[in-house]
C-alpha cells in the first residue's frame, strides 16, 4: 500500500527551481525511478571538502548529516568528480549518494581522490506535486518546468551564437562567457546566455546573468540532470531556438565538459543543423598542447575554425605567442585582457556579417 505523508525539510537543491516548493512537502513511498523525478533524503554523513548544495536562490549552503534535502534522480560521468548511475529501483530506507552540488541523486560508482567520499542519503520518499485544483491527487514533483521539443530544423532567424568549447572540464569556460558577455553588452548588444551540456547546476548561467546577459537558459529547465551524446543535440536546439524567439542581438552558449568527454559535445559540434548556425566558436584550453589538440579537432573533425583561444593556456604571453604563432589562432586570456578577448569575438561576429560594426 502507497503511504503519503508530510516531511520538513531543510535544503532544495537548485535543479527543483521551476517546482518553487515550500518546506513542508508530501512525500510518497512509492518511487518513480526516471530522471528528475524529486525525491526528499537525510544526508548520513559530515564532509570538509565538496561539501556544499547549491539552493533555489543560486545560495551555496553547507551540508551536514541529519539535513533533510530535495535533489533529483540522475546520472553523472565526470572526469574531475563523482561518476555514477540511476538506479533501477528505490524505496525508503534505501542509500543512495549526492552527485553533485547541484543535487543530483544516484549511485556513485566512482569517486575523486580530491574530493573524497560522497554525502551518502537516506531515501525517505518521492516528492508529489498537486496539479488538480481542489483535488488531492498526487504525482511526482520533477525538475525543469517544460517539456523538451522536437525541433529538426533550426531557425534562428539570424541571430548569432557564439558558442564556448573547452578541452576538457575547468578550462576557463564560464570565465571566458563572462568576459565575452560583459563586453558585448559594452558594444551595445542584447545578449541572451545558455549553458547546453554538463550536470545540473545553475551557477555558471547565473554568473552570465550577473555579467549582463539579459536572458538564460539551461539544459536541466527540460528536466535533463546530465547531458548525454544522445540528449545534446535535440536539448541544444531546443534551447537556441527558445533564445532566438526573444530576438537577442547575440546567443552566448557554454558547452561543458570537453571536446572529448561524456557530455555529448561532440555529438553537438557535429550536428547539421546545430552546427552552421555557430557563428563564433571559442576554444577554452589547459596548457598549449590541449590548444593544439583542441584546434585539430575543430578543424579536421567539424570543418570549424576557432576565432580565438583562451583559457590557462594564454595564463601569460608564452602561451599566447605559441599558440598564435604554431596555430595561427588569435589568443587572449579571459582574467588579464577580458576586454580584449570580448573585443576579438566581437570583431569575428561583425566579420561574418552576423552583427553591425557600424
Amino acid at each position: 500500500m502507497n503511504t503519503i505523508r508530510s516531511t520538513q525539510v531543510d535544503k532544495v537543491a537548485s535543479l527543483a527551481a521551476a517546482q518553487n516548493l515550500g518546506r513542508e512537502l508530501r512525500l510518497s513511498d512509492d518511487i518513480v525511478c526516471e530522471e528528475g523525478v524529486l525525491v526528499a533524503v537525510e544526508v548520513l554523513n559530515n564532509k570538509s571538502r565538496y561539501n556544499t548544495l547549491e539552493l533555489t536562490s543560486g545560495r551555496m549552503a553547507v551540508v551536514k548529516r541529519g539535513d533533510i534535502v530535495v535533489g533529483a534522480l540522475g546520472h553523472r560521468k565526470a572526469l574531475f568528480g563523482y561518476s555514477g548511475h540511476m538506479p533501477e529501483s528505490l524505496a525508503p530506507g534505501d542509500t543512495l549518494q549526492l552527485l553533485n552540488i547541484g543535487g543530483v541523486l544516484g549511485c556513485c560508482e566512482s569517486v575523486n581522490a580530491e574530493l573524497g567520499d560522497p554525502f551518502d542519503c537516506k531515501v525517505l520518499g518521492m516528492v508529489l506535486d498537486f496539479p488538480y485544483l481542489g483535488e488531492r491527487i498526487g504525482v511526482p514533483a520533477r525538475a525543469g518546468s517544460d517539456a523538451l521539443p522536437e525541433i529538426d530544423t533550426l531557425d534562428l532567424n539570424g541571430v548569432p551564437v557564439v558558442a564556448l568549447a573547452g578541452t576538457c572540464m575547468d578550462a576557463g569556460k564560464t570565465a571566458a562567457a563572462c568576459a565575452i558577455v560583459s563586453r558585448l553588452r559594452a558594444h551595445g548588444l542584447s545578449v541572451a546566455a545558455c549553458k547546453a551540456t554538463g550536470v545540473s547546476l545553475r551557477r555558471d548561467i547565473l554568473a552570465m546573468e550577473d555579467a549582463g546577459a539579459r536572458t538564460s537558459m539551461l539544459f536541466s529547465d527540460f528536466g535533463i540532470m546530465t547531458t548525454t551524446s544522445d540528449n545534446g543535440p535535440a536539448l541544444t536546439r531546443a534551447l537556441l531556438a527558445a533564445l532566438a524567439a526573444d530576438k537577442p542581438d547575440v546567443i552566448v552558449m557554454e558547452l561543458g565538459d570537453g571536446l572529448l568527454g561524456t557530455y555529448g559535445v561532440d555529438a553537438i559540434l557535429a550536428d547539421d543543423e546545430i552546427r552552421p548556425n555557430l557563428t563564433s566558436v571559442v576554444l577554452c584550453a589547459n596548457d598549449p598542447v590541449a590548444a593544439w589538440g583542441g584546434v585539430r579537432i575543430l578543424r579536421e573533425t567539424y570543418d570549424i575554425e576557432p576565432a580565438v583561444v583562451t583559457g590557462p593556456a594564454t595564463d601569460n604571453a608564452v602561451g599566447v605567442d605559441l599558440i598564435e604563432q604554431q596555430m595561427g589562432v588569435t589568443a587572449r586570456n579571459a582574467l588579464t585582457s577580458g576586454l580584449a578577448l570580448g573585443d576579438a569575438v566581437y570583431a569575428s561576429l561583425a566579420g561574418d556579417g552576423g552583427v553591425s560594426d557600424d
